[in-house]
């Protein structure tokens, strides 16, 4: 459920959604037959299945932090139309103020990796100049990343936009960092290569217990299964590792998490499978209580 919050140990973590739009299923699912990943997400007309922006708010009592930033407002009118993203664009304060938190009170920001649909809201358009979404926020993201981002390779240039982060980093607002990173107390970033070569995933522990968001590693409850990989993946035999790696671990210690575009699940188990290896299981969570 989307605005939907957990307690762990001192921390509360919150579910946002900062919108649903549609991609191909057949990327989305690589070389898994339709017949099979059309039964946990059915496409419409166009081959299409609903996607999610997802981001997470992570609060320790001392930090308000924001997990993505979504799409943000620099996509080309097509590129919108293709993904059923609508026309007028909520910037990512918006969203926020639309499940009743102040935006003014998140002061860390945290990419998983640079993609549009995940840092797009980092900065916001104003008399075309790139400022910051959130001007009290200090921004972490992955060194390798941002330098992968500069490369422009043909096959993934599409998917950065040097709007979403140089002017951060020019600015000194946005900290890039080497491998895993603490962003905060109990607050990690942890490099899960596969979907990319950098991508991180993030958790948070306290008092034993761990959230763990895995982006695009898992982007949605269906693709726990390891070997479904989306075929935008650039290392699906690495993606595919790096997923029973940290499943495993999710599993065995009975961690919550989140997925980066799971339209209906906001947190999720991870529990094993004797046919699939692991399979999630949705966390049924009471509606969220007025904001703070």
């Amino acid at each position: 459920m989307s605005g939907a919050r957990i307690t762990l140990g001192d921390f509360e973590i919150q579910h946002i959604q900062a919108a649903v739009y549609r991609w191909d299923g057949g990327t989305f699912f690589g070389v898994v037959p339709k017949t099979m990943w059309s039964r946990k997400l059915p496409a419409d007309d166009l081959n299409r299945v609903p996607v999610a922006m997802n981001s997470y708010i992570i609060r320790t009592g001392d930090h308000n932090i924001l997990v993505e930033t979504g799409a943000g407002d620099k996509l080309e009118e097509r590129a919108r139309e293709r993904a059923g993203l609508p026309a007028e664009v909520e910037q990512m304060p918006e969203t926020l103020a639309r499940y009743g938190i102040d935006p003014e009170e998140i002061d860390i920001v945290v990419d998983s990796h640079l993609h549009w649909d995940h840092c797009g809201g980092n900065t916001i358009l104003k008399n075309g100049i790139a400022v910051p979404a959130f001007p009290r926020a200090r921004y972490f993201a992955s060194r390798p990343e941002w330098e992968h981002a500069h490369e422009r390779h043909i096959r993934d240039s599409v998917s950065y936009n040097d709007l979403n982060y140089d002017p951060l980093v020019d600015s000194g607002q946005m900290v890039l960092v080497d491998g895993a990173h603490e962003v905060a107390p109990g607050v990690r970033m942890r490099p899960a290569p596969g979907h990319n070569r950098d991508m991180c995933v993030v958790t948070a522990a306290s008092q034993g217990r761990t959230f763990c968001f895995f982006s695009d590693l898992v982007p949605t409850i269906a693709h726990v299964q390891p070997t479904w990989v989306a075929a935008f993946d650039l290392f699906p035999l690495q993606t595919i590792d790096t997923k029973l790696e940290w499943l495993e671990t999710a599993s065995r210690k009975e961690w919550i998490c989140g997925f980066g575009h799971d339209s209906s699940t906001g947190f999720a188990g991870i529990t094993p499978d004797p046919k699939a290896r692991f399979t999630g299981h949705p966390i049924e969570i009471a509606a969220p209580r007025a904001s703070h």
